[in-house]
């Protein structure tokens, strides 16, 4: 873990929203690069994440991302408990959504990201939902693998 300044204590948004780890995971002494990468795409809200918009983000937003190829590999919400490993700083106060999503390459990523952006449902519908609820501005951040991730963004 290169960067640990910056952590959100997180929980599933339901039972079946986490990872689907299968495979094997590379050797121990794997050096190589692997390909792809995941983005994490973070919403911030004012008050805890409810079942409303976990609700909209399964029946609206999940498919909206489908239709322009993207899929969805997990979503979790803020974990309200308090953090029991006081050496790794978690912040705390935060309402945080976040779903991941993964992509083979820098290229597949630009054009499913032009898809969603022509979406008519993503442009007129999910745009405003999400600015009217939205603390601020969705956070994207894209996350590299290293050797022995199981977790790639290739398909």
């Amino acid at each position: 873990m290169i960067d640990s300044d910056n952590v959100l204590l997180l929980r599933l948004a339901h039972r079946t929203s986490g990872f689907s780890l299968n495979g094997n995971r590379p050797p121990p002494e794997t050096q190589a690069n692997q390909v792809g990468f995941v983005t994490a795409t973070m919403y911030y809200f004012d008050v805890p994440v409810k079942s409303d918009f976990i609700s909209y983000f399964e029946n609206t937003i999940q498919p909206a991302l489908m239709e322009a190829d993207i899929s969805v590999l997990a979503y979790f919400i803020t974990e309200e408990s308090p953090n029991t490993y006081p050496r790794l700083p978690v912040r705390e106060g935060e309402h945080v959504f976040v779903w991941f999503a993964g992509f083979p390459n820098q290229a597949a990523y630009e054009l499913h990201a032009a898809i969603l952006d022509e979406s008519q449902t993503w442009r007129n519908e999910i745009s405003k939902y999400l600015k009217r609820r939205l603390k601020r501005k969705p956070e994207l951040l894209k996350l590299a693998p290293n050797p022995r991730s199981r977790l790639t963004g290739s398909l």
